[in-house]
């Protein structure tokens, strides 16, 4: 590396440190990215309905092995633990761009009492819902909203004095949202019929204002829909797309780097090990170079003994190494419960109990249902990338012209809804896919080209109530991955089962729409199954079977008087020095249904305060050299 010194070190490349790497070598300052995988742009990558290889591909993966239960017992119940590791699989990507890289691409905006929460724990305004749609339209670029639409919400709005963009959509962000094109579905005969009957039950017991999910198309993201009383029914899906292709933080970075004049600099297979310190003023990082090195890695490592290099940073450290991997980095580096540190002989430099507490995640469930035939839909997918000289199969020429059933995520319909009338906010996000889904296991993407006769059914619960997970050090070995239990349901504390008899409900309104689907498509419920019946039957599949896939919350922002609390409004670790954290782990509460888009919008908002503060600590107010 040409230099040893930059004004910030950022340490992740994901939803969190991508775009604020970005941000800060932009505008003006020098910032080296420290990214523990490689890079990867193969197909896996760059073909939406790839993701699930994506999550599995060895160049790419980190396999973690979680505990939903300290209970060995209630945790055998789960059909997915994997006994030789102890733990429900639940993969990560250790690659540019960091989980992005392999996530399902949904970007639906975050509700706005997620704001209002941080907005009253803080006291700080700038948090309100109205300033955080700012940082949304300053990261997407929507390239469904059609020109015409745009113009005629432009006249209307100067004609009613109104504004020109009601909708506050982005059009000039580095994020790029698409929709899957509806036509794919009209293809399929069996697939339109299910699609329909279950937007008909979405849209006859779910919206109280047609006239307003008219106006939006159906749009979650639109300012409008974002801001309604209702909320409820049948959405289209937004993905971060290009032209049929995946765009993440990975394009974000190179596009940047390419931008910067060398201000920004990207070290790949770089573990990070530890914060470097001065007393309590973060300085550098020290990190392992090499590739494979995280034993959550599929990789091989090369050797036993990886070299050791350390970097410093002029300003500020800021670490994006996600839900898991942040709370890990400070813990190794003396920041933490202080008797744990000590039993592990890590030297404390400030005692934050909250450290790798408050874990947080969604729960969701499968309803996998088999049909009397094939979608057509999936006809000529096998989903294979070709290898060099071939020509791939239909649906891979198809994609290599932007269109087709690779070119989606395969989500076909998705529905809002409040498991209990009494929600000030629907918490449950239900969407199908032509698949079979029943969780993370080694190997589950395999499914995708098993079966071409199965509905899956998703059942996502938002804002959970359980905060009782945790992460914690099993060794002072940067290279070991850590403990990592979210104490579900009975094991934690959400006293009143809410989350539980929320997931419930979905289920059971699930199990109504494909009622009505029966009447006119064959179709036979394969997971749970008949057997599972009654409301108690139902409770004990989702405890023993639900999963999740948004850990987050484990370096929670709060005041100081709050012992738990990790870092302040402006994302500083309290009681240091040069040091942010800036990723999923942030939140005091899980927000919204898919954690991403909250995480693209804090990456900005930190960008933000991190520029005003060094502009600050500057005396001419320019940059540093």
């Amino acid at each position: 590396m040409a230099d040893d010194i930059f004004d910030f070190v950022v340490v992740g490349s994901g939803a969190g440190g991508g775009p604020v790497a970005a941000n800060l070598a932009l505008a003006g300052y020098s910032v080296l990215v420290l990214e523990a995988g490689g890079d990867n742009s193969g197909y896996n990558y760059r073909i939406p309905c790839f993701h699930p290889f994506a999550s599995e591909d060895p160049a790419m993966s980190w396999d973690f092995f979680v505990r939903h239960y300290g209970d060995q017992a209630m945790q055998q119940k789960d059909t997915k633990f994997v006994a030789e590791q102890n733990g429900i699989f639940y993969p990560r990507a250790g690659t540019l761009g960091g989980c992005t890289a392999h996530n399902a691409m949904i970007t639906v905006y975050p509700q706005n009492s997620d704001w209002e929460y941080l907005q009253a724990l803080t006291g700080d305004s700038s948090w309100a819902p109205e300033n955080m749609r700012r940082y949304f339209e300053r990261i997407e670029h929507c390239d469904y909203v059609s020109s015409f639409r745009r113009l005629k919400e432009a006249i209307l709005g100067i004609l009613l004095g109104k504004g020109s963009n009601p909708s506050r959509h982005g059009f000039s962000g580095w994020l790029h949202t698409q929709v899957a094109n509806p036509k794919m579905v009209f293809k399929d005969e069996e697939l339109l019929k299910l699609v329909t009957l279950a937007a008909v039950k979405g849209l006859a017991n779910h919206i109280d204002n047609v006239g307003l999910a008219l106006e939006t198309l159906f749009d979650p993201n639109d300012w409008r829909a974002v801001t309604s009383t209702s909320r409820e029914g049948v959405i289209l899906t937004p993905l971060a797309t290009r032209s049929g292709c995946r765009n993440s933080t990975r394009e974000r970075l190179l596009d940047a780097a390419g931008r910067s004049q060398g201000r920004l600099q990207i070290q790949l297979n770089a573990l990070a090990s530890r914060v470097v310190f001065e007393g309590t003023r973060a300085v550098g990082v020290e990190y392992l170079a090499g590739k494979g090195l995280y034993r959550a890695s599929r990789e091989t490592a090369q050797g036993d003994q990886p070299e050791t290099r350390i970097v410093r940073a002029r300003h500020e450290v800021i670490l994006s190494g996600g839900a898991f991997n942040s709370p890990q980095l400070l813990m190794l580096s003396g920041i933490g419960n202080e008797n744990e540190l000590r039993d592990l002989s890590i030297g404390v430099v400030k005692h934050l109990p909250g450290v790798g507490q408050n874990l947080q995640d969604r729960y969701e469930v499968g309803i996998v249902s088999q049909m009397e035939k094939p979608f057509a839909l999936l006809h000529g997918a096998s989903f294979k990338a070709p290898v060099d000289g071939e020509q791939g199969d239909e649906a891979f020429q198809a994609w290599s012209k932007g269109t087709g059933v690779y070119t989606s995520n395969g989500a076909a319909i998705a529905i809002t809804k409040r498991s209990t009338p009494d929600k000030p906010d629907p918490d449950l996000f239900i969407f199908g896919l032509p698949s079979s889904f029943e969780g993370y296991v080694p190997g589950y993407s395999n499914a995708l080209r098993q079966y071409q006769n199965r509905f899956t059914w998703a059942v996502l619960k938002a804002h959970t109530r359980n905060t009782a997970g945790y992460v914690k050090l099993r060794s002072a070995d940067p290279r070991d991955v850590p403990e990592i239990n979210f104490r579900y349901f009975g094991e934690g504390n959400d006293t009143k089962q809410e989350d539980l008899q929320a997931v419930v409900k979905g289920v059971q309104f699930v199990r109504e729409i494909n009622e009505e689907i029966r009447k006119l498509v064959g179709m036979t419920e394969e997971w749970p199954g008949a057997a599972v019946n009654s409301e108690q039957q139902i409770a004990e599949f989702v405890q023993h079977e639900a999963w999740g896939h948004h850990a987050s919350c484990t370096n929670k922002i709060g005041p100081a008087s709050d012992p738990m609390a990790v870092l302040d409004n402006r994302f500083r670790v309290h009681g240091t020095q040069g040091l942010r954290v800036v990723d999923a782990s942030v939140f005091s509460r899980i927000p919204g249904y898919f954690i991403v888009s909250a995480v693209y919008m804090i990456a900005e908002k930190a960008s933000d305060v991190i520029l005003e503060d060094a502009k600050a600590s500057q005396p001419s107010g320019g940059v540093s050299r």
